[in-house]
């Protein structure tokens, strides 16, 4: 196997990762793997036996310098002062045909000295798990990680339900520097350390960027238009923590994550939040809160510190509204506006509350806009009736609703009934379902009458009231 990697991140300070290869497993075998983004990253995979072993851990390929990154965070508001890659390895980087840096890291590959007493290893399901959805918000065109690989381990992996078939991801990211990165060396004071960290960061990712305010106004941008666009298919993150808030911008770590079926803002999932913390209107809240955390490590790097506190505030203040007019580009192309403005707000925030009101299903509710049908979602369909009348008077001959709504609307999204059903075969030993979701989902906006019943929602018996870490 042919991996032309790079190694920048290893050029930094000893004290910003532990150095350390994969424990090996049993009997690496190839679950599935991408190639499609294989060619995009020039990776040339050899036979799938030594594929296996390269991405399992059991066979560190040429050029490869395996590590864990160091890094803090806030989880769930409390502050973690050291949190780290308890369960992954950073293998490398490489230059994809964009010209762009992406990291190469394995996802279950043993515990590291960050496993705060786990075993470093994952499950079938939350592998399975993140390599679809992370696909499917790719094919959504939202910024997110990708799946490159998912191998089985051949081991038991223990958990709650006892002995589970192990298996170890492959994840693509543009990086995999977080908010939390930047809070662990603020949090020591290390002022050395916070200054690479920020060239680096700057480097890598942003490189036209003038100085520590530049950089937390364009991650600020990026994190806007990230959570305006989870929010436009009905995607509920679950656990956004400060070390799962990638300055990247980037959608990062599907642990409790999910996709609404009836909509409802307050919706969670994740059986952790027991507060509704991340619940699925409160991420727009969330992102600014993370954000100024973000700000607070940047500050030490500023010669005049009140000053920068003043400017960082500014700019964490402002964010609000860039999240506003995110959401009302998303939501409007959603019902056919092609440039919603200010005044669209009232006409979309209408149509959600009657869609709570009547236990509509989300996607399926905005994709029947492009069919007329959309008053069946309703229980009452005359709620909808109310609204369609100001909604057809709103649009324009400029808007073209049937071709924006068509592109702003996925038909298929990875429901959560599904996903369950999928690893629940899987752990069988039949992966057809998983294969079948994949392939489905690449084309999410495409009607394929063939795959209607993955669009349908969950049955009462379906209904997955809670999803779980990936653990």
């Amino acid at each position: 196997m042919n991996i032309p990697f790079q190694n920048s991140y290893a050029r930094l300070p000893a004290r910003f990762f532990t150095r350390q290869t994969a424990v090996p497993v049993k009997a690496p075998k190839m679950i599935r793997f991408n190639d499609a983004l294989a060619v995009e990253l020039g990776i040339v995979p050899g036979t799938p036996g030594e594929t296996a072993k390269v991405l399992s851990g059991n066979l560190v390929a040429p050029g490869s310098e395996p590590l864990a990154q160091v890094y803090a965070g806030h989880q769930f508001g409390g502050f973690s002062p050291q949190l780290g890659d308890g369960r992954a390895l950073l293998l490398g980087e490489v230059i994809d045909t964009t010209g762009q840096r992406r990291d190469i890291q394995l996802k279950g590959s043993g515990p590291t000295p960050y496993s705060r007493m786990g075993d470093g290893r994952a499950w079938l399901g939350p592998v399975l798990r993140e390599y679809v959805v992370s696909e499917a918000m790719h094919a959504f065109g939202l910024p997110t990680t990708r799946a490159l690989a998912a191998v089985a381990t051949g081991e038991a992996v223990y958990r709650e339900a006892g002995g589970l078939p192990g298996a170890i991801l492959t994840r693509v990211a543009a990086s995999h520097l977080r908010v939390g990165t930047f809070q662990y060396f603020a949090a020591r004071r290390d002022i050395e350390g916070l200054r690479a960290l920020y060239d680096y960061a700057v480097a890598r990712h942003y490189p036209h960027v003038e100085g520590p305010a530049h950089l937390l106004a364009e991650v600020i941008r990026r994190q806007a238009k990230l959570v305006a666009g989870w929010m436009s298919v009905g995607f509920i993150h679950g656990v956004m923590n400060t070390d799962n808030t990638a300055i990247s911008g980037e959608t990062i770590d599907y642990g409790p994550c999910a996709f609404m079926d009836v909509y409802h803002p307050q919706t969670v999932f994740s059986s952790i939040d027991v507060q509704g913390r991340y619940a699925y209107d409160n991420q727009a809240h969330v992102i600014v809160w993370n954000m100024a955390q973000f700000a607070t490590a940047l500050v030490p790097l500023m010669p005049d510190q009140d000053e920068a506190i003043e400017e960082f505030t500014a700019l964490v203040h402002a964010m609000p509204d860039q999240i506003e007019t995110e959401w009302r580009r998303a939501f409007g192309r959603k019902i056919g506006i092609a440039k919603a403005g200010a005044g669209d707000a009232p006409l979309i925030g209408d149509l959600l509350a009657r869609m709570a009101e009547n236990r509509a299903d989300f996607t399926n509710t905005f994709r029947a806009l492009l069919t007329g049908k959309a008053r069946d979602q309703f229980l009452d369909p005359a709620a909808f009736d109310n609204w369609e009348s100001q909604w057809r008077a709103r649009l324009t001959s400029e808007d073209d609703p049937e071709g924006v709504m068509a592109t702003a609307n996925p038909a298929f999204i990875p429901r959560n009934h599904r996903v369950e059903q999928m690893n629940e075969a899987a752990v069988s030993g039949d992966f057809a379902p998983f294969e079948r979701l994949l392939k489905v989902l690449a084309h999410p906006c495409l009607d394929q009458p063939e795959a209607s019943d993955l669009a349908r929602p969950p049955k009462p018996d379906e209904v997955v009231q809670n999803t779980f870490c990936g653990t």
